[in-house]
Order: C-alpha cells, then sequence, then structure tokens
C-alpha cells in the first residue's frame, strides 16, 4: 500500500508543479513515506534527515514533508524533535499536498495535517489519473482496520474500516488499463472486508474480483493483504469461477499457537484458519500460501514456537514475512513481557531457516517445467526480461522480445535460488504451465 501511496502522492505533486528527481542534489521538496508497523521505521525517519541535512550543509534548505503512518503516530513528538521538518501529513490526508506546498511557502510555518477525512482523500485523488501504471498496478478499495489486534497501530494509524466505491474503483481501473496494465491488485489493510453499496446493491471483494475478471484487457489478478476472518465462502468460491485470479494467498496467521492468537485478540483459530487453506486448496489445487509471523510475542513459550514451526511445515508457506515483535506505542501488548532478547533471536533463526527450506524446495521442484510468466520489462543493459509467476516469484528469462511485455507467456524454469527463478521462453505453440 505504501508504493501505491507513494505513487498518488507524487501525482499530487506534480498538480502543485513538481517533477519528480532521483538526484538528491536537486530537490526543492522532499517527502519521506512512511510505514509504523516495525520500531526501526521511526528512527530511519530522523536518520534519512541526517544525511539530507548534511547534504544540504551550504545550500539552501529544502522544504522537508513527512507523510505516512509515523506522520500519524508521532507527529507533534516529531516537529517537537526534528526543526528541520516542515510538516507531517497522516495517510488520509496526503490529498492536501498541493494546499501544504503553497501554505509552507506563504506563512513559513510547521504544519500538522493527521485528520481521518478518508472521504475528501479518495474524491480528490479520484480527479487525479494515476499516472503511475505499470504492467503490473495497484489500486487502493479499502482501508483501516477495526479488529484491534493488540500489537497493531494500523486501527490508529489509519482509522476505521473505510470501502471505496465500486464506481470510483472501475474508473480507475480503467485509467490503468489505458495507461498499459494488466495485472491488478486490489490493496488494503484488511482488503476482504470490503464491502460497499451502489444502486441498493451490496459490493464485496468477490463481486469486483468478477467484476474484473471480465475485462479482457487484463491477464491476472490479486489481493492483499487479507485476514483470515474475512476470508468468507463467496470470496473462496472466486478461485472456481475467476481464472485471472492468481492460485496465491497472502493470508497472515501471526504464529501457530492458539494461547496466542487470543492473546493477540486475532478472533480466529488454527483450526478455522487451516480450514480456509483446506477449502481454497479444494478449488484450485496449484494454489500457494504466503503468511505473516511474529516471533517472541508476549507470553511465548517454547511450546508456542513449536507449535508455529508445525504449521509452516503442515502448510509448506512458499514466501512469508518473519520478524521479532516490536512493541507498538500505544497497543495493549507494548505493555505485557517479552521473551528474552536472546531467544527471540534464536527462534526467528530457526524459523526462517526452515521457511528458507521450503522455499527453495519448491523452486527445485519446478527445474524443468513451464510457469505461467507475466513479462513486466526487458532487463536494463540485457536481452533478458523480468516478470513474475503466479505466486509472485521474480523470473528472469531469455529469448523473450518486447512483444511479449503485458502478456502470459510460459517459461522452462532452468535454474534457482530462494527468492527467484530463470529459464527460457517456450517458444513452442499451445505450451503451458505444467
Amino acid at each position: 500500500m505504501n508504493e501505491y501511496d507513494s505513487g498518488r502522492i507524487s501525482d499530487l505533486a506534480k498538480e502543485a508543479g513538481y517533477i519528480q528527481t532521483e538526484k538528491i542534489e536537486n530537490i526543492d521538496c522532499y517527502v519521506l513515506n512512511t510505514c509504523h508497523i516495525r520500531d526501526k521505521a521511526t528512527e530511519k525517519v530522523y536518520s534519512d534527515i541526517g544525511r539530507l541535512k548534511k547534504n544540504y550543509k551550504n545550500k539552501k534548505k529544502p522544504t522537508v514533508l513527512i507523510t505516512g503512518c509515523v506522520a500519524q503516530a508521532e507527529n507533534k513528538e516529531m516537529l517537537r524533535r526534528e526543526p528541520y521538518i516542515d510538516a507531517v501529513i497522516g495517510p488520509q490526508s496526503y490529498q492536501n499536498l498541493p494546499r501544504i506546498l503553497k501554505d509552507i511557502d506563504k506563512k513559513k510555518r510547521k504544519l500538522n495535517f493527521t485528520n481521518f477525512d478518508v472521504i475528501e482523500k479518495f474524491d480528490k485523488i479520484n480527479v487525479i489519473k494515476n499516472s503511475n501504471a505499470k504492467v503490473s498496478s495497484f489500486i487502493t478499495i479499502q482501508e483501516g482496520c477495526d479488529k484491534f489486534c493488540n500489537f497493531c497501530v494500523v486501527p490508529f494509524t489509519r482509522g476505521p474500516e473505510y470501502s471505496r466505491s465500486p464506481n470510483e474503483i472501475f474508473e480507475e481501473v480503467k485509467t490503468l488499463i489505458y495507461s498499459g496494465a494488466k495485472e491488478i491488485t486490489f490493496l488494503g489493510q484488511n482488503v476482504n472486508a470490503y464491502k460497499s453499496s451502489q444502486n441498493g446493491k451490496i459490493f464485496r471483494l468477490s463481486d469486483l474480483i468478477m467484476k474484473l475478471n471480465d475485462f479482457k484487457e487484463i491477464e491476472r489478478i490479486r489481493y492483499t493483504t487479507s485476514h483470515p476472518k474475512d476470508m468468507s465462502r463467496d470470496l473462496i468460491t472466486c478461485y472456481k469461477h475467476a481464472k485471472k485470479l492468481a492460485p496465491f494467498v497472502h493470508l497472515p496467521v501471526q504464529t501457530g499457537s492458539n494461547k496466542l492468537l487470543k492473546s493477540m485478540n486475532r478472533k480466529h483459530t488454527i483450526e478455522e484458519y487451516k480450514s480456509i487453506i483446506d477449502n481454497l486448496k479444494d478449488l484450485r489445487p496449484e494454489i500457494n500460501f504466503s503468511s505473516d509471523f511474529i516471533i517472541g510475542y508476549p507470553g511465548e513459550t517454547e511450546d508456542d514456537f513449536q507449535k508455529t514451526i508445525a504449521l509452516v511445515k503442515e502448510i509448506k508457506f512458499i514466501n512469508s514475512f518473519s520478524f521479532i515483535y516490536s512493541p507498538r506505542p500505544g497497543t495493549t501488548s507494548s505493555k505485557l513481557k517479552m521473551p528474552e532478547k536472546n531467544i527471540q533471536k534464536k527462534r526467528l533463526v530457526e524459523l526462517q531457516n526452515i521457511l528458507k527450506n521450503i522455499q527453495i524446495d519448491k523452486h527445485k521442484n519446478l527445474q524443468g517445467k513451464n510457469e505461467k510468466i507475466l513479462v513486466e520489462n526487458k532487463l536494463k543493459n540485457q536481452n533478458r526480461y523480468f516478470g513474475r509467476s503466479e505466486n509472485l516469484t521474480p523470473v528472469i528469462f531469455d529469448n523473450g522480445d518486447e512483444n511479449d511485455i503485458g502478456k502470459i507467456i510460459s517459461v522452462r524454469i532452468q535454474n534457482y535460488n530462494q527468492n527467484s527463478l530463470s529459464g527460457v521462453k517456450n517458444n513452442l505453440e499451445g505450451s503451458v504451465a505444467a
């Protein structure tokens, strides 16, 4: 979602007369878009500003804006701690960027925009065409969270759940298609909690998927991030009927322990989670899964950790994100006692090694087989092409041509590592992924 937000922030800056540059020495305005899921993000803000100050030690200071969740959560403290910052803008307020830039120039004062006016935000950005369309493009359809997991700051930084109207979403879809998009990923903090009414009809994520599946220009559909509690039967059934829906689901579980799930206020059990997995496999046997894991959560025992290991080995996630628990200010779990740091680190290493080996084994099993690859671009200074498999795995291949960009082609896999695959375009007519 941060990538999507950054793109729309860039669009808004262009509206205000700015153009994007990669050269730090040329900037008049520096925008740092932030995430607040882990504690390191906050300190990274100050570190990045430190590097900026060093570059502009003997030059006119650029306008410095901090956007995103860190800005939302720590706005007053940031303005107090770092006078170099000109404005903080929360994730539901960045539609005000053009006005903020003008106000900074006129008023010469620090500005704090951290309201939760999500409706105003989408009313504004819906007027501005998404200029960052790629073969694989993103659309935010839902923001905010009502789940209140005890470790998470999202309800406090993004506000309550809000769903955009289907009309707004598909107007943006059409814009992206016009710019060359062939794959659409629906985004949301709890994307499968999407629910909107239009002309007396209730639209859910499954309805959006089925409608997008009928767009002839679209080759592949994805969505992220899901919550197990909102994996409804209608959404699961999409995997049978929506052939363009990628057979891949990112479904965070966080832990294999029911005791910890209850402590986290996750509102689902391991048994319910595995039932979702089984139902999806029944409809799409080739489907793969990724997940999120928090290691060293307060109260985690060795038995709890071993239950996480057992879950990982059973489901065999093709990719996952795992990290040591990071207490976030204001959350319920931040007041609880954590396992010792050395135990947290030891468990994380053990889990990541298992996840790594599973991923390598899955990639190894693809050697000599054909994979369906959506081609995104040609590599710079090389006669090789880049795309992604149905499982989001990066794939580099030979024997392609520029006509392949934006198409799903068959690539015979020759080599692999943990995070990527490589191979050769399969030029046999009618060849499909094995």
